[in-house]
Order: C-alpha cells, then structure tokens, then sequence
C-alpha cells in the first residue's frame, strides 16, 4: 500500500469513526467510550510489558488512581472536568516513576507478583476512613456527565451527553496514539525495545537503563491514568469496587489478544474485554467465565501472536502472491 493509500484509509476510517456515534443509540455510544477508554489504558500497559518487557499486573491501580484524582478535583475543589484529565497524567506518572526503582530491581514473575500486590491493595487503601472524606469511603463519588459547551451541535444535530463525551475521547485517544507511535518508532522506541532484548549491549551503547526504565514505566502509569479518568467522566460514578485486581488482568489480556508490541493492536484488545464477556454471558448464564476461559483459550491456539499477528500474515501472503 503506497503512502497516499495509506493516508487517505487514516483519513476515512477518522471520518467512520466521527460518523459513527450518530448512527447508534446513546447505550451503544456508551460501550463505544469504554472501548476507547479501554484502549488507551491497554496502549499504556502495551508500552511498558510488549515493548519495555516488564510484566505488570497492577495497572488497575493506576486506572483508579486517574479516576479518583478526576472526580476529587471536580467533586470536592469545584476543577474544570477537562483540565483534571491531564492532572490525573501527572500524577500517574509520579506514581509510575516511583513504582518504576523497585522495577529496576525485579524481573519477570518478580515484577509481577510486585505490580499485582499494588493492584490488590488499591481498593482497600481507598475505603480508608481516614480519607473517606475526599474519596467517598466505600459509597463512592457521583458525578455529573460534562456537556456541549455553548450549544454545540454538529451536523445540526444536539449532543447527548455520550455522544459529546465520545467526541473527547476520540479526539485524546488520537492523539495519544499518534504520540506513542512517535515515540516508539524513533530512537526512544528503539532504546525501549533494546532494553528488553539486550539489556548489557544497550548500556554498553551510552543507553541510560535507569532512566529509560523509569520513564517507561511513568509514561505506561500516565496514559493508564488519562484512560481512568475519562472512564469517570463515561459511568459518571467510581467505587473502590470498581477497580478489582480483575481490571489488572483484564487490561494484561487486552494487550495480549491484540497483540504484543503493536500500537493498533490496543483497539481490538479493548473490544475484546469490553464486548466478549457480554457474549460469553449470552452463551452460559451459569457458566460465562468457563466460556470466557474457553475463548481466550481459543484464541491463543489460533492466534499466539494476537489478532495484529493474524493480520500481519494476511499482509504478508498478500504481498508475497
């Protein structure tokens, strides 16, 4: 595909999805936010375990972290909905970096059982009495879904309030995609990735391990905290329930389904999480995690190297034809 091809697919498939939430009822507009949410927060993860090779199982922890900071600031402080997203970043970040010297330090299973440890204990610090007041105990904190400024309409058309609120988030999922493909196809990325395979050679090479590491891993906890903050603005009410050690998981299977390593491969990931265990309930409503288990089991056998490895290969054969 030449590269005007391959602009003019961008710039259709960025008018189909403008496009799209005017076609769909205000429930499935909804799930559509959480799509897009979910894909931001797998992106993020994608960042530090399929390019950075660091396994974290508590990425959880920084959606409720994002979440939380976003509703504190409008429920308590009275902030802006839009400028507590990138305050929420900032704060996942430090938390990433913070949680990235231990990283330094641990590997593999190490690591994980680590981040896992975070992602347990997340939802029980938040139920803390001695912060109830700013995070709502274990009743939570009800938001307001923002709406149109000044009237907005498109096409002559009002906004919902998920349709608006889906318009933001396509606009920040662009662009935090368009970010992270420029940093991990240039020498950042590079470095990333030489870390994983070849730790000794990359330092060898002049290549900081320390700070790429830890910046990795805050850059990871940042774009997973932007995506737990618009999932606050999306369901308009958070809960220390509401970030289990399952969401941890959940998003680590995002990544995997849609494969390691690859940019794109973070939308069909959070399709996956968001629209397959409703299948699977429709399937057994006595057994929806067995067939859960069945699909992911499945789609390993068929796909080990997630669904961007089955389309590389179709590509490849048909090239090679």
């Amino acid at each position: 595909m030449s590269a005007i091809s391959k602009k003019i697919s961008l710039v259709v498939a960025a008018l189909a999805a403008v496009l799209l939430p005017f076609v769909l009822e205000d429930f499935r507009v909804f799930q559509l936010n959480l799509v897009l949410i979910y894909a931001i927060a797998i992106l993020g993860l994608n960042i530090l375990t399929g390019y950075g090779g660091q396994i974290s199982l508590g990425h959880g922890a920084f959606f409720a972290v994002g979440a939380y900071t976003s509703a504190i600031l409008i429920s308590q402080v009275g902030m802006s909905t839009y400028l507590t997203i990138p305050i929420a970043a900032v704060v996942c970040l430090v938390m990433g970096v913070l949680m990235g010297f231990p990283a330094l330090r641990l590997a593999g299973h190490y690591l994980a059982l680590a981040t896992f440890a975070l992602a347990i204990a997340t939802p029980q610090l938040l139920k803390y009495k001695g912060i109830e007041h700013w995070t709502g105990g274990v009743q939570g904190i009800i938001l307001d879904k923002p709406t149109p400024p000044f009237g907005f309409t498109l096409f002559g058309n009002e906004l919902s309030e998920d349709r608006w609120l889906y318009l933001v988030i396509l606009a920040i999922a662009l662009g935090l995609f368009w970010l992270a493909h420029n940093l991990l196809s240039g020498r950042v990325g590079r470095a990333i990735v030489a870390i994983r395979d070849q730790p000794t050679a990359a330092a060898a090479l002049g290549i900081n391990l320390t700070f790429v590491k830890t910046a990795t891993f805050g850059l990871s906890a940042a774009y997973t905290g932007i995506a737990g903050a618009l999932s606050a603005l999306a369901v308009a009410y958070i809960a220390p329930d509401s970030f289990p050690a399952f969401l941890s998981i959940s998003l680590l299977v995002g990544v995997v389904v849609g494969g390691l390593g690859s940019i794109s491969g973070a939308i069909f990931g959070a399709l996956f999480i968001q629209f397959v265990p409703n299948v699977a309930d429709q399937i057994s409503k006595s057994a929806p995690w067995a067939v859960y288990g069945g699909m992911l089991l499945a789609l390993a056998y068929v796909a080990p190297d997630g669904v961007m490895g089955i389309l590389k290969k179709i590509k490849n054969r048909r090239q090679a034809q």
